[in-house]
This record gives structure tokens, C-alpha cells and sequence, in this order.
């Protein structure tokens, strides 16, 4: 499969007699979902939890959201609850407790070395919240609309494992 870019759009061909246009818009949205791994999940907002300073220049703060499925004819109901760090740890205060909200994340994994013992960590890492009412969507304003973000933190100065 080739690729052929021009001003505003590119081309997929599979063979030179065959061109399929797509705005490039369409692709960068593709590119950033391919490469940071980045997740969505639509539901409640039942919990909000206060920031947490972890240290000096690190903060971290947790919400849970609850989603209900459908399957098989049972109603299944899931709790997840998100991270949100450093300038993120903002985004849960735009909405209310019962609100439902679309959250987009990244999943974040890390391994903790204590006395000997290892164990793995996984981080659900919120970084863009929308208000989800009666099948439209608010989205967040320009300054919460960004892509993933890379905290840049890889080491913790105490014994905590985040």
C-alpha cells in the first residue's frame, strides 16, 4: 500500500489504477490513536478524589467512572478509575458527580522493586474529558484539548509505586 499526500488530502492506493482520498485531518487522528495507544470509554462520573502532591514537582489525582453493558441480556457494571497527573489533575472538576462523560486515556504500565519483591503497576492515564448528553458531545475547551500527555516522570523519590 502506497501513500500520496497533496495540499489537504492523501491518497491510499493498493495498485497504481485504483486512488481512495482521505483528508489528512482523518489521518493524524489515525496516527496519534496508532502510536500513543490512546483509549476511550464513555460513562458516570461517581467518584472525585482530592490531588495528591507525591512529591516536589509531581501530583496525581484519581476519579472512577462507571460503565454499564448490556451482554447477553445481563447488565454488567464496571468500575474504572482514572489518573490524572500533573495539569491534568484539573479536568474532573468541570463536571458533576452522575455526569456522564466520555474519557480518553492511555494505559500506563511500571514495575516496582521493593525488598526483593517485584510487582507490575498499571495506570489508567486520563488526558481529555467531554460531556456526553443525549447522544451529542461537549467537548472540552481549546485549553483541555490536547493530545496525550508525557509526564516525563519515570522515577519516584520514595517508596510509593507512582
Amino acid at each position: 500500500m502506497d501513500i500520496i499526500g497533496t495540499k489537504g488530502s492523501f491518497f491510499l492506493t493498493q495498485n497504481k489504477n485504483k486512488l481512495e482520498e482521505f483528508p489528512v485531518e482523518l489521518l493524524f487522528k489515525f496516527a496519534v490513536q496508532l502510536f500513543t495507544m490512546s483509549y476511550e470509554m464513555t460513562g458516570k462520573l461517581i467518584a472525585r478524589y482530592e490531588t495528591v502532591q507525591r512529591t516536589a514537582s509531581f501530583k496525581t489525582r484519581e476519579f472512577v467512572v462507571e460503565k454499564t453493558d448490556d451482554i447477553g441480556g445481563k447488565s454488567i457494571t464496571n468500575y474504572a478509575k482514572f489518573q490524572c497527573v500533573q495539569d491534568k489533575t484539573a479536568l474532573p472538576d468541570r463536571f458533576s458527580i452522575g455526569e456522564t462523560v466520555k474519557v480518553y486515556f492511555n494505559i500506563k504500565g511500571s514495575r516496582w522493586e521493593k525488598n526483593g519483591q517485584v510487582n507490575y503497576i498499571t495506570n489508567l492515564d486520563a488526558w481529555r474529558m467531554e460531556s456526553v448528553n443525549l447522544n451529542t458531545t461537549a467537548t472540552a475547551p481549546e485549553s483541555q484539548v490536547e493530545g496525550p500527555a508525557d509526564t516525563g516522570f519515570s522515577a519516584v523519590e520514595d517508596d510509593l509505586p507512582f
